[in-house]
């Protein structure tokens, strides 16, 4: 239990029948007029909607502790995305729903931060941006530039982006993982 004046950016909340409520933004209003409060914009962990709600300032809250742990990707087991805890080198089976779109960006070896919640998956979270391999696109043509227009490319793990024309296949570029947009080219 916390009261709203304990409240802080990423706190996980329990409300509304146990959902899991995740802080985005906060912030304290203390008007001339009337008691002060607590305006939140909360995510909700498992879908994703983002929802406006206001709390009195001094009211508890039911806070939801939540294990966030940095895992290495290892393999595909079927329809489960098989993950290594690297202090412990137990393995973490978790299935296509709590990875969500992390998939697009997953290569064996990638470091990603594994949510749970009384031992359930939440979510998988990748960093902003990750370095992956064009496997698959159309050849670029004499007088490309970095100004000119976009090609779609297929990286190493299957997913289609949009690069410049003057990206080859064999390339390796940085990718942001939240809007799937490139980001330029690695320097080896």
């Amino acid at each position: 239990m916390a009261t709203t004046n304990d409240l802080k950016n990423g706190m996980v909340l329990k409300l509304d029948n146990d959902q899991l409520w995740s802080v985005v933004e906060f912030q304290h209003v203390k008007p001339g007029k009337g008691p002060a409060f607590v305006r939140t914009k909360l995510k909700n962990v498992l879908s994703g909607k983002i929802v406006d709600k206001t709390f009195n300032a001094g009211v508890k809250v039911e806070t939801a502790t939540v294990d966030r742990r940095d895992m290495q990707f290892s393999y595909m087991d079927g329809e489960y995305f098989v993950f290594m805890d690297m202090q412990t080198y137990d393995q973490l089976h978790v299935d296509r729903k709590a990875v969500g779109d992390a998939a697009n960006f997953l290569v064996e070896g990638f470091t990603a931060s594994v949510a749970q919640h009384e031992g359930n998956v939440l979510y998988v979270e990748l960093p902003a941006a990750v370095e992956l391999t064009i496997q698959e696109t159309e050849p670029g043509v004499q007088g490309d530039r970095s100004t000119g227009g976009t090609k779609p490319a297929t990286l190493e793990t299957g997913h289609q982006i949009q690069v410049p024309l003057f990206i080859t296949t064999g390339e390796k570029i940085k990718v942001d993982t939240r809007t799937s947009d490139y980001l330029g080219r690695v320097n080896s």
